[in-house]
């Protein structure tokens, strides 16, 4: 008798070809494509899954009632459209949504199975998979936005760096602002006594390694963690002291002089602007373009559990990111109405709209252009590269959170455990498979090989290659290398 389709089976958490005949028919073919072909039957079938050519029938949810976490952050937003406009609906999912107290909590609830998943920082999947703090394998199958943070400085540290900065012919400051601005400001806090603090959001952050990225390039040591020392204030050999503050707030925390400054996500560079307290120096597009910031991250045992559940809760938020990305950012007035009610963001429509519509205030009156200062969906925002997650290990090493060296083979192969471009291939054909989403509107997901090209859109013009993170390491004058620890 003729196989029937080929489908995701509800009853297992592994996806295989369901055929009408004897069971040692079925191991008998097992072992003769093992022996032909050097390849598990497992592995044939993710191919036959990914060929267009074959209708993708996807097994209805192992679970459909869900709840998922966030951070409020506008680049939540993909959790929001995905519920408002009903994409969670339409893949049979009632999920509710639930922010969280910061991202330690975020990351605890979904180990222990409080959350099915969450709005995750770029870097906290693979610090909880390889143990910094605490350790658990989690997984990320969808990249949630590329930018989206700035770094502000209180209005006393701008008033003394802003005499020495260059102006164009209108008087207004020349962007980018590099970190040397803050040498003299710093040589006077050491000279009183003083120091100099930062707010960063979590150590794993994407925030934290931009704001280091920054003051190393300017050749300002941000300091070394040294877990095997058990010091894991990440402030050994520091010129600026960096703490963990939680996003909502960094603002009032600056405002009473605790921290100097801060990196983080939007409203709260935004609203530091509003409430007339500090002043945005520099976007992180400006540090590094199109950098990635969030992912959707569940654990490991939950992604094996709920296999079409996981891939249902990808398509959803694709389409979420492509709505948000949709004709040069047409819907984002709209997506900021949403984002500002007391559920989501709860900050002022106005704040949100600043970054997400396209522009960014620096200076109180100073607009900008920033069209890709929150990107959801384009240039391949929501596919999860192995090269992106490879550059969050090398930061981990360069400051210490690694303190021993690794193989650049031991990068890859994390990479490759922890975000999983297999799943995301699923979903994107069978959004396609449902005519949803066209094909045009992906890259070749079924030829991409997890890694981008080599590029250089750094600060300091540094070139990163993520075949290479040790030779990537190499080029830094401050920062660990080769067997180097603290």
């Amino acid at each position: 008798m003729a196989p029937k389709p080929l489908f995701l089976n509800r009853s297992s958490g592994f996806y295989f070809l369901s055929w009408v005949g004897n069971i040692m028919a079925i191991k008998g073919l097992m072992q003769l494509i093992k022996k032909s072909y050097g390849v598990s039957l497992s592995a044939l079938l993710f191919g036959a899954l990914t060929v267009n050519a074959s209708p993708l029938v996807l097994g209805e949810p192992e679970k459909e009632e869900l709840k998922l976490g966030f951070i409020k952050l506008t680049d939540m937003a993909p959790l929001a459209i995905a519920y408002e406009k009903g994409y969670f609906e339409d893949e049979g999912l009632y999920v509710s949504l639930e922010a969280q107290a910061n991202w330690k909590v975020l990351l605890d609830r979904v180990i222990d199975g409080e959350l099915d998943g969450a709005h995750m920082l770029a870097g906290q999947p693979l610090g909880a998979t390889i143990g910094i703090g605490t350790k658990a394998p989690i997984i990320t199958a969808f990249s949630m936005d590329l930018n989206g943070n700035a770094i502000t400085v209180s209005n006393e540290v701008w008033q003394q760096i802003k005499p020495q900065l260059p102006v164009d012919e209108n008087g207004k400051v020349i962007h980018p602002i590099k970190a040397e601005a803050l040498k003299p400001v710093l040589e006077h806090y050491k000279d009183t006594g003083k120091p100099f603090q930062m707010g960063m959001v979590f150590p794993v952050s994407t925030h934290n390694y931009e704001l280091r990225y920054w003051l190393a390039a300017a050749g300002i040591n941000p300091g070394f963690y040294a877990p095997e020392k058990g010091d894991n204030s990440g402030q050994r050999e520091a010129e600026i002291l960096l703490n963990v503050t939680p996003p909502p707030q960094m603002p009032a925390t600056m405002e009473a002089g605790t921290i100097q400054g801060y990196s983080v996500g939007e409203p709260w560079n935004q609203q530091a602007v509003a409430k007339k307290i500090g002043v945005p120096i520099i976007a992180d597009n400006d540090i590094w373009k199109n950098n990635p910031e969030k992912v959707f991250g569940v654990t490991e045992s939950w992604a094996k559990e709920n296999p079409n559940t996981h891939i249902r809760l990808v398509k959803a938020l694709i389409r979420a990111a492509a709505w948000l990305d949709h004709n040069g950012n047409e819907n984002r007035a709209e997506a900021s109405k949403i984002l500002a009610r007391s559920e989501y963001v709860g900050a002022d429509e106005k704040v949100i709209a600043n970054s997400m519509t396209g522009s960014f205030e620096y200076e109180a009156g100073d607009i900008r252009p920033a069209p890709d200062f929150n990107v959801f969906f384009r240039y391949n925002a929501t596919y999860p590269y192995y090269s992106d997650a490879i550059w969050s290990l090398t930061q981990m090493r360069r400051w210490g959170q690694i303190p021993q060296a690794k193989p650049d083979s031991w990068y890859i192969d994390i990479a490759k455990q922890v975000y999983r471009p297999d799943i995301y291939r699923l979903a994107v054909n069978a959004l396609i498979s449902d005519g949803l989403m066209k094909q045009s509107d992906f890259s070749d997901v079924d030829n991409e090989t997890g890694f981008r090209p080599p590029h250089s859109h750094f600060i300091d013009n540094i070139t990163y290659d993520g075949r290479s993170p040790n030779a990537y390491l190499e080029q830094f004058s401050i920062g660990l290398k080769g067997d180097q620890q603290i």
